[in-house]
C-alpha cells in the first residue's frame, strides 16, 4: 500500500509455533524420518550410524549417532537454521539432501524438542544447539545453546544407553549425536504398555526393514560399507533385485538425457517360482513383512539411495499379475526439481517429456511379467527326459511365454535324427527350427529373438546354421530369399545375426 511515494508495510512474522508444526507434517513416518537424518549421516561419510531408543521412561528418548566427519560450532548453528541451504544450490554428486530442512522437519514430525551436537572428527569437545517447540510458544526464533553440563549429561545416557544393548561398534567413536527428547506420536497411547510395544514394533520390525531397503547399496558397497545398528540389531542389506539369481530376468534397458543428468531405467522379471518360496516371508524376492504385491513396481535410486519404491507411481495400476515385475530408475541429485522431489524424499512426478518414454517402457515389461505368471502353472520338463513320448508336439514354459515344440523324442523323429549323418543332422535340426517358429507364429504366442545366444537351448549351433544356408546356395537359392524368407521362419532377425551367418550370406 503506498500513501502518497511512501511505501507502508505491516509485520507478517510467522508464529513460530504453528508455523513449526505445520511444516513438520509433510509425510514423514518414523521410518522416513529417520532415514532423512542418515542421509546427512552418510553425506557426512560416516561408516557406522546407531539408532539407540530409550523406552524405560516417558517422554520416550532416540538417539541417533553417527562418525562421520561432524560439524564445528558456526557449522552446527548454520545447520540448525531453516533453511540451512537452497535448493538450487549446486551439490556434490553424492550429496543426499537438497531443501536444507530434512534434519528440522523430520525431527519435528516425530518430537517437539530435539538437540544435535557435534564435533569435528579427532576433537574431543562437542557444540550442541536445541529446537523446542515450548521455547517457540514465545513467537520468538530462539534456538537453545546448550551448556557444557548439559551436553556432557547428553553423552553420558547415550553412552550408557549405547553400552546396555548387543552388537556395538568396534573402535567407535561418534561425532555427531541427534537426540529426540520425547516421541509424540507413540506417547499418546491411552494405556503404558501399548505405549512400548507400538515403539518397539515400529523401530524393530518396520524401520529396521525400511532401511535395509533404502540403504542397501551402502550396506552392500565394497568399500567401507556402512553398518546400521538399531538398539541390538545390526542391518543386513535387502537387494530388491537379486542378479544373482539365475532366472531373474532383466530386459534391455534404456538411457535418456534429462536435462543436466542421465536417466537409467531397467526391467526385471521374477521368476514364477517366487511366488510359492515368498508365501513365507522368509525368501529372498521379499522382506519378512511385505509381499510380492506390495514389493511390485517402480524403484528410483537417487544417488544410489532408494526414495520411492513398490507401486508405479500413478503410471500404471497394480494387479496381482504384475507381481513379478520390477522397474529400477537410476537418478543422480541435479534434477530433483524437475522430479518434484518432496522433502520427505518420498515423493516424485514423473516430467511430462519422461511420461511416454517410461510408459512405453513398462508396456514391455508387463507384456513379459504376465507372461511369467501365466506361465507358473505350466510343467517344465527335466533334462533327462524319459525316451519314447508319444506326443509329436509338446508344451513348454520358456522365458517368451508358453510355446509349442517338436518333440525330438518322439520315436520316428528320434529315429531319423540317430540314423543321420552330421551334416544331414544339422538340416533335421534346421527343418524342426523352422515348424517350431512356423506353428507358434500361428498361434500368436511365440516373439522373434535375437539371434545371439539362444542356438544351443534350441538344438541348433552356428555352425550347424552356417551349414544349412550353404546347402540351400548350393541348391540354388540366392541371398535374398534366405534373408526373407528362410532366417525369419527360423525366428531370426537380420540386423541381430552374429558375423558368421553374415559372412555366409556374402
Amino acid at each position: 500500500m503506498k500513501k502518497g511515494d511512501i511505501e507502508i508495510f505491516e509485520d507478517a512474522t510467522p508464529n513460530p509455533e504453528f508455523l513449526i508444526k505445520s511444516i513438520a507434517e509433510q509425510g514423514y513416518s518414523l521410518e522416513t524420518a529417520l532415514a532423512d537424518l542418515m542421509d546427512n549421516s552418510i553425506s557426512a561419510n560416516a561408516n557406522n550410524i546407531e539408532i539407540l531408543v530409550d523406552i524405560q521412561k516417558e517422554p520416550f528418548t532416540l538417539y541417533l549417532a553417527d562418525d562421520g566427519d561432524g560439524m564445528n560450532e558456526s557449522k552446527l548453528k548454520a545447520a540448525m537454521q531453516f533453511p540451512s541451504s537452497s535448493p538450487e544450490d549446486k551439490r556434490k554428486n553424492d550429496d543426499l539432501g537438497r531443501f536444507g530442512l530434512g534434519m528440522k522437519t523430520a525431527s519435528f514430525s516425530q518430537t517437539r524438542r530435539f538437540t544435535v551436537l557435534s564435533r569435528i572428527k579427532g576433537e574431543e569437545k562437542y557444540s550442541a544447539r536445541t529446537w523446542d517447540v515450548d521455547i517457540l510458544k514465545s513467537k520468538e526464533w530462539k534456538l537453545l545453546v546448550n551448556s557444557e553440563a548439559e551436553i556432557e549429561e547428553i553423552v553420558s545416557n547415550y553412552r550408557n544407553l549405547s553400552n546396555a544393548y548387543l552388537n556395538s561398534f568396534e573402535r567407535y567413536e561418534p561425532n555427531t549425536i541427534v537426540m529426540w527428547s520425547g516421541l509424540y506420536k507413540f506417547e499418546n497411547y491411552i494405556e503404558n504398555a501399548n505405549r512400548q510395544d507400538a515403539i518397539k514394533k515400529e523401530i524393530t520390525e518396520i524401520t529396521s526393514e525400511h532401511l535395509s531397503l533404502v540403504f542397501h547399496r551402502f550396506l552392500e558397497r565394497n568399500r567401507s560399507p556402512l553398518k546400521i545398528r538399531i538398539n541390538n540389531q545390526i542391518l543386513e542389506a535387502f537387494n530388491p533385485f537379486p542378479t544373482e539369481e539365475n532366472d531373474f530376468r532383466p530386459i534391455e534397458y534404456k538411457q535418456k538425457k534429462f536435462s543436466s543428468d542421465v536417466i537409467k531405467i531397467e526391467g526385471f522379471v521374477l521368476p514364477s517360482r517366487s511366488m510359492d518360496e515368498a508365501k513365507n516371508g522368509l525368501s529372498k524376492w521379499t522382506t519378512k513383512y511385505r509381499s510380492l504385491m506390495d514389493m511390485e513396481g517402480v524403484y528410483i535410486y537417487r544417488a544410489n539411495r532408494i526414495i520411492l519404491f513398490g507401486g508405479w507411481n500413478g503410471l500404471i495400476k497394480k494387479a496381482p499379475r504384475l507381481q513379478l515385475a520390477r522397474l529400477r530408475v537410476d537418478i543422480g541429485n541435479s534434477v530433483d526439481h524437475l522430479l518434484h522431489l518432496n522433502v520427505a524424499k518420498s515423493q516424485v512426478i514423473i516430467p511430462h517429456d519422461l511420461k511416454q518414454p517410461f510408459e512405453n517402457y513398462i508396456e514391455e515389461l508387463k507384456i513379459e511379467a504376465e507372461r511369467e505368471f501365466y506361465n507358473r502353472g505350466i510343467r517344465k520338463f527335466p533334462e533327462s527326459k524319459k525316451r519314447g513320448k508319444t506326443s509329436l508336439f509338446e508344451k513348454k514354459a520358456s522365458n517368451r511365454g508358453s510355446v509349442l515344440e517338436l518333440n525330438v523324442e518322439f520315436p520316428l523323429v528320434l529315429n531319423l535324427l540317430n540314423d543321420a549323418t552330421a551334416s544331414d543332422r544339422a538340416k533335421i535340426y534346421t527343418l524342426i527350427r523352422m515348424i517350431n517358429t512356423t506353428i507358434n507364429e500361428i498361434r500368436k504366442t511365440h516373439e522373434n529373438k535375437n539371434f545371439v545366444g539362444v542356438f544351443e537351448e534350441d538344438g541348433i549351433s552356428i555352425g550347424d546354421l552356417t551349414l544349412s544356408i550353404k546347402e540351400l546356395k548350393n541348391s540354388g537359392l540366392d541371398n535374398e530369399f534366405i534373408k526373407k524368407e528362410f532366417l525369419p521362419m527360423m525366428g531370426y532377425k537380420i540386423d541381430s545375426l552374429p558375423c558368421e551367418i553374415l559372412e555366409a550370406l556374402k
